[in-house]
């Protein structure tokens, strides 16, 4: 009877995933199976089930979607649009704030060394990927920026700690081999908890940004 449970948990599971045109968070998952089913075991067999196949089920933070093997994506035509390329200046400030986050624009600037346009923080934004975290506990309190969940799916990531170490990018050709001695790539944090230095986004703060009309409901 238990193996029959399990068996009817871990299809229940696939159908929840399959059926959802976003990913599906594991809470989701949980509160549609028979109590005291192990959600993360189910999926994580789920997942071997569908390893060898052409869609495999990924993980994405804690959330679980099915998406084409990775070996596979050159079979894969996309006619209806054309993805347009980020800038290299755009490419540079998505790469800090995951790295760094959560971080600021003038911190942001300061790495680069340039200062950074609004419009290119619009276009990562519009592109779903980087989002206001919370305001710095400093004079002016500054807007900290950090990435989404759709930052990992798109870059099939399951969480910060998989983006490429130093090792990583040298072989990919990404960074130059006459590097100084003391560089290092920060470690970036696991979760969307708020850093000590960090306060929420309030309605206020929605409104000062643009993001909320005064008295109105949240831009999706």
């Amino acid at each position: 009877m238990r193996e029959r449970a399990e068996r009817e948990a871990v299809r229940v599971a696939e159908a929840l995933v399959f059926a959802s045109a976003e990913p599906v968070s594991e809470t989701f998952i949980a509160e549609r199976l028979p109590r005291g089913m192990d959600v993360g075991a189910i999926m994580r067999q789920l997942k071997a089930e569908y390893a060898p196949r052409g869609v495999n089920l990924v993980q994405v933070d804690d959330y679980w979607a099915f998406r084409t093997a990775a070996d596979l994506s050159f079979a894969i035509r996309r006619d209806e649009t054309e993805v347009r390329k980020l800038s290299r200046a755009a490419l540079e400030i998505l790469a800090i704030i995951a790295y760094h986050q959560p971080v600021t624009r003038a911190e942001i600037e300061e790495i680069r060394g340039v200062q950074t346009s609004r419009g290119t923080l619009d276009v990562l934004m519009e592109a779903g990927w980087v989002r206001f975290r919370g305001r710095r506990r400093t004079p002016g309190r500054p807007v900290t920026l950090g990435t989404t969940r759709d930052f990992l799916d798109h870059f099939g990531l399951e969480e910060l700690r998989d983006l490429p170490g130093l090792d990583e990018l040298k072989g990919a050709g990404l960074l130059s081999g006459r590097i100084p001695a003391n560089f290092s790539i920060p470690l970036p944090l696991t979760d969307d908890d708020l850093s000590e230095d960090e306060d929420p986004i309030t309605q206020l703060d929605l409104e000062e940004l643009g993001l909320l009309t005064p008295g109105g409901e949240p831009d999706e």
